[in-house]
C-alpha cells in the first residue's frame, strides 16, 4: 500500500441543473486520512463516487494509485442471501482466502447463516467493513459510516480506520459524525460550494 495515492485537481459536481461544488483540489499519500464534512444534499456522496470512477466529474480531474474499496448506505451485499452467502461471494471474487479473518472482531460471527435482508442497520455496516478489509483496497472511500452503529462499533470503525492508513492506505472520510482519527485532516465542502 505504500505507493497509494489520490490526486484531486479544481474538481467541479453537477447533479442535473445545479452545481454542487467547484474548485475542489487535494491530495493524500500513503497514511493520510481526509474528513469531507458539509450539510445535507452539498455533494459529500458525490465526491467519493467521483473518486471511485462511478459519476462523472463536471470539471476538474481525479487521479489515484491504488485499488479502491468504497463503503456507502447501499452495502454490496445480495439480501437474499445469509450473511455468510453473500461474504463468500465477494471473497471468491476477491481472491481471499482467509474465510472467517475478520467476522469475530466485527461481532459478525453468530451472524453468518441470517438472511442480508434481516441484518439491522450496524449489522449490514459491519458486514460492509468485513467485506472491504477482504478486498485489501489501498484507498478506502467511507461515506457516513458511523450511522447506525452503536458505541463500541463506532470506536471499532475508527481503529479499523486507523490501522488502515498505519499500512500506508488512504482514508477518505465523508461523515456528518465526528470521526475520530489522529492526524486526519478535514476538508469543508461548504468553502467550495457553487
Amino acid at each position: 500500500m505504500q505507493g497509494a495515492s489520490i490526486a484531486i485537481d479544481d474538481l467541479a459536481c453537477r447533479r442535473g441543473d445545479r452545481l454542487l461544488f467547484r474548485g475542489v483540489s487535494l491530495r493524500l499519500e500513503a497514511g493520510q486520512a481526509l474528513q469531507i464534512t458539509g450539510r445535507n444534499g452539498i455533494g459529500k456522496s458525490s465526491l467519493l463516487r467521483i473518486v471511485a470512477g462511478l459519476a462523472p466529474a463536471f470539471a476538474g480531474t481525479v487521479a489515484s494509485e491504488g485499488a479502491i474499496g468504497l463503503v456507502d448506505e447501499r452495502p454490496a451485499l445480495d439480501p437474499s442471501l445469509t450473511l455468510g452467502g453473500a461474504l463468500a461471494f465477494w471473497r471468491r471474487i476477491d481472491g481471499d482466502e482467509e474465510e472467517n479473518r475478520h467476522l469475530a472482531r466485527l461481532g459478525l460471527e453468530g451472524l453468518l447463516d441470517v438472511p442480508v435482508r434481516y441484518l439491522s442497520t450496524g449489522q449490514k455496516k459491519r458486514a460492509a467493513l468485513a467485506r472491504l478489509l477482504g478486498q485489501r483496497a489501498d484507498i478506502w472511500l467511507l461515506d457516513e459510516p458511523l450511522n447506525g452503529l452503536d458505541t463500541h462499533a463506532v470506536t471499532l470503525a475508527e481503529t479499523l480506520a486507523a490501522e488502515h492508513c498505519a499500512e500506508g492506505g488512504i482514508a477518505l472520510i465523508a461523515s456528518h459524525q465526528p470521526f475520530s482519527l489522529a492526524g486526519m485532516k478535514t476538508l469543508a465542502l461548504a468553502e467550495h460550494a457553487a
